[in-house]
């Protein structure tokens, strides 16, 4: 089919871009190729649909401008093709109509094509509208890599948050038994946990929850992390220095949430972050367990009989109030006895009518699950919680530490 082309004498930067030309009318592909490589473009051409699929399927053009009517293989059988391997996104097409060709038009638009021009072609339109397709598929792969990249940097700061978990649990021989369950709902939780053992006696552990999801509220759990963490020097917020620095003695639970509320002063930041925490500490030697809730749901105290009680505490997040106050809770256990933790994703996982798991339900699992061994409770656990959502992708962190007193 003939056509014209009406240049325009105004000067313009080269561009870069490698196109495909498919007209069967050799003078129409000689002079639309021609003024388009005068534009900068590589410009490749073809004489028919055959032809055209066959390079399609061998080389990676930004853009193919594809003309209607063909002999043999026509242009809406050659989109058609296309399509059903390659996306709009990746292979943006724009057909060549007759302006009387419109029941054509719309059903190329419906098949995938990104564009169209009418013939006689008029060559600033035509430059202009390969120049926004290829220009949006260039916006598109620089997001697709952009994406790569964010994606590969997640998973790295997620390898390095999974690294901060416990390893290796403490052993007191004859004494306390332990045991964690952690599922994040995302690449990075705002959720730690962490069991560790302090001067063979003593037996810390915690759960944390940050407010929010994502990179600012794991950047806070790892840090909080750190600083609970007891280095070869000794330092950490988990010990106090002695008045006459001759030692350190264990910190306890109040006392650390109290230096953790000097630290972290999230109500003057602009992600206005802040944190819950529910930390303890197990006497190992007398079964005396002190801990402080700060913001954070009660644990739940299992006895041997498997009698189940929810010890809640009244106090902020860490990072509400600079002079907030913290109370501390004495509890003796006894042989049998167990003392679960938890961050509020277990109680406030959704079923698939929103209804909250919930914390009678998770009372009456644990008690239920007394029986069975400590971790094999946890996993029990998490196996309601699976069953309840309906699926293993949570709506939050899902953060468990369990402690037994062994049975005499």
């Amino acid at each position: 089919m003939s056509s014209s082309l009406n240049d325009s004498p105004c000067e313009q930067p080269l561009e870069e871009g490698l196109l495909l030309v498919v007209d069967d009318n050799e003078m129409n592909r000689d002079i639309l190729s021609r003024r388009l490589s005068r534009r900068g473009y590589t410009v490749a051409t073809a004489e028919n649909g055959r032809e055209a699929l066959e390079k399609i399927s061998s080389e990676s053009f930004d853009v193919v401008i594809l003309d209607i009517m063909m002999p043999d293989i026509d242009g809406i059988e050659v989109l058609r093709r296309v399509r059903e391997t390659t996306t709009a996104a990746d292979l943006p097409i724009i057909m060549l109509t007759a302006k009387s060709e419109s029941e054509d038009v719309v059903q190329a638009l419906m098949l995938g094509a990104n564009d169209y021009v009418t013939k006689p072609l008029d060559f600033p339109v035509v430059h202009a509208r390969v120049q926004t397709q290829v220009s949006l598929k260039r916006m598109r792969e620089e997001l697709r890599l952009a994406h790569a990249r964010m994606k590969h940097d997640l998973e790295i700061a997620a390898q390095v948050q999974r690294a901060l978990l416990p390893t290796d649990l403490p052993s007191f021989p004859g004494a306390a038994a332990c045991a964690w369950r952690y599922i994040a709902c995302d690449e990075l939780a705002g959720d730690a946990v962490n069991i560790f053992g302090v001067e063979d006696r003593y037996l810390c552990f915690y759960v944390l929850d940050v407010s929010g999801h994502g990179v600012p509220a794991s950047l806070v759990s790892v840090s909080v992390t750190r600083n609970l963490t007891i280095y070869a020097d000794r330092s950490s917020l988990v010990r106090t220095e002695s008045a006459d620095g001759s030692g350190s003695a264990i910190s306890g639970p109040a006392e650390v949430a109290r230096r953790l509320n000097r630290i972290y002063p999230m109500d003057t930041s602009d992600a206005n972050l802040y944190f819950t925490l529910v930390y303890g500490v197990l006497d190992t030697q007398t079964n005396r367990l002190r801990f402080v809730c700060a913001g954070h749901p009660g644990p739940v105290l299992v006895r041997v009989n498997g009698v189940a009680e929810v010890m809640n505490l009244s106090a902020l997040p860490i990072g509400i109030l600079a002079d907030a106050e913290f109370e501390e809770k004495e509890l003796d256990l006894h042989p049998g006895d167990r003392v679960y933790l938890y961050s509020d994703g277990v109680i406030e996982q959704p079923n698939a009518s929103g209804e909250m798991f919930g914390q009678d339900r998770l009372q009456a699992l644990i008690a239920g699950q007394r029986s069975v061994s400590l971790q094999a409770s946890l996993d029990a656990l998490v196996g309601s919680l699976v069953a309840w959502r309906g699926s293993g992708r949570f709506e939050d962190d899902i953060s468990v530490v369990a402690i037994e007193i062994p049975p005499g």
